[in-house]
């Protein structure tokens, strides 16, 4: 966590990852990130992983150090609130995000209306505005046709990680800072639509794979092979998997050295007329003949021996591990100033992460867990709406509002 975007105020109706990522990262660049959920939580609230006590394990590590507002959303009172606060007062206010449709109670003909300086940032499906989610969108890509081993043949495979959710909640954070600029220069407001469809298409495309099917065909798959570079998994003489990469000049010379190889390849290059010093894509063709030299190298050696010759000699490489390995190794967790050790609203204790980014001017504060439903409903109704303590009680007694 840091103080950087103190003291904003961002108002965030969302689910599932996009939207609440977006918030998340502004929450730990110190923004005041004030959630509005509907009383007993959304559709998001219970979902895997979760805990022995049925709290979500998701929910909460995407909700870190933001309020929460709980509202009766299906009542014309409570989305009333939720409106207002939306389009509340302030220079540091006014900022909304949503994945809710875009049109209804919450479009921005209805919003702007109250304050046409608002900053509406609203993460969709697809631009029309149909649904979507990132396994369909990636699904639609061709991602899944080459995915895993060519023995799969037109066999999709779907990935674990939801990338273009995770790429739409950060591109939305940043969308949503460039439109607080823009209103701080001119005085304007403006809606920002970020479809998680465009965000898939517009990312393979600026990795240069739209040109690539466009000028030469689908890609093939390549399995554990990387793509125009030297990259693969090999196992060493004690049974461990190392991720090894040679991307650089520096980094294919030193594996050359660490393993012993270099006469060897330096036959495969006066043979083949071609060299493997400085272009990537050459060692990627010619990997027929480098992968199984590297291999048998790489097969003499233990694991800890030859990762201190990588780091000594430059190498890029990493281990394979499983998660339960992961989450305890001290480089990726235990030792990792990004984590601290807190107990989150669900009542488990674990390492959560604050800010990804390390500024080193700046204190790095712990992370805040996330709250309970409705745990500032009172609060924010007062300090952002101006609520008396009598109306707050009302909304309390009529059940339009809820606590903790």
């Amino acid at each position: 966590m840091y103080s950087l975007l103190s003291p904003l105020r961002v108002v965030e109706a969302s689910s599932f990852v996009a939207c609440p990522s977006a918030g998340l990262y502004l929450a730990q660049m110190g923004a005041e990130v004030i959630r509005v959920d509907q009383i007993g939580g959304g559709p998001d609230y219970r979902r895997w992983p979760k805990a022995d006590n049925d709290a979500s394990f998701y929910w909460e590590g995407l909700n870190k150090g933001k309020k929460s507002v709980a509202l009766d959303l299906g009542s014309a009172e409570g989305r009333e609130l939720l409106a207002a606060l939306a389009t509340a007062p302030g220079d540091d206010a006014g900022i909304f995000l949503t994945n809710f449709p875009v049109s209804g109670f919450l479009s921005w003909e209805k919003l702007s209306a109250r304050r046409p300086d608002l900053i509406l940032t609203r993460v969709m499906g697809q631009a029309d505005g149909g649904p979507a989610l990132d396994y369909t969108v990636n699904s639609a890509l061709g991602i899944p046709q080459i995915t895993g081993p060519a023995t799969l043949g037109d066999q999709p495979v779907n990935h674990v990680l939801p990338a273009w959710d995770l790429l739409t909640g950060g591109y939305a954070a940043f969308a949503t800072l460039a439109a607080l600029q823009h209103r701080r220069a001119t005085g304007k407001g403006q809606e920002v639509r970020i479809p998680l469809a465009d965000v898939g298409i517009a990312t393979i495309a600026n990795l240069g794979q739209l040109a690539e099917t466009l000028h030469g065909g689908d890609r093939a798959r390549y399995g554990n092979d990387v793509f125009g570079a030297f990259g693969r998994d090999f196992r060493t003489a004690d049974g461990k998997r190392l991720m090894v990469m040679a991307i650089t000049p520096r980094q294919w010379t030193g594996l050359v050295k660490v393993l012993g190889i270099s006469e060897a390849v330096a036959g495969i290059e006066a043979s083949r007329g071609v060299s493997f010093a400085t272009d990537e894509g050459v060692r990627f063709q010619h990997r027929d003949a480098l992968f199984p030299l590297v291999e048998a190298a790489v097969a003499l050696r233990d694991a800890d021996d030859l990762a201190r010759e990588f780091d000594a000699n430059g190498c890029c490489w990493g281990p394979y591990l499983a998660m339960h390995e992961a989450v305890r190794d001290p480089a990726m967790v235990t030792a990792n100033p990004l984590f601290s050790e807190i107990e989150q609203v669900s009542g488990a204790r674990y390492p959560v992460p604050g800010a990804i980014a390390t500024l080193p001017g700046e204190e790095r504060l712990a992370p805040v867990r996330a709250s309970r439903l409705g745990e500032h409903s009172e609060e924010i109704l007062a300090d952002a709406l101006g609520l008396g303590s009598g109306e707050i009680g009302r909304l309390f007694d009529k059940g339009i509002v809820a606590g903790a």
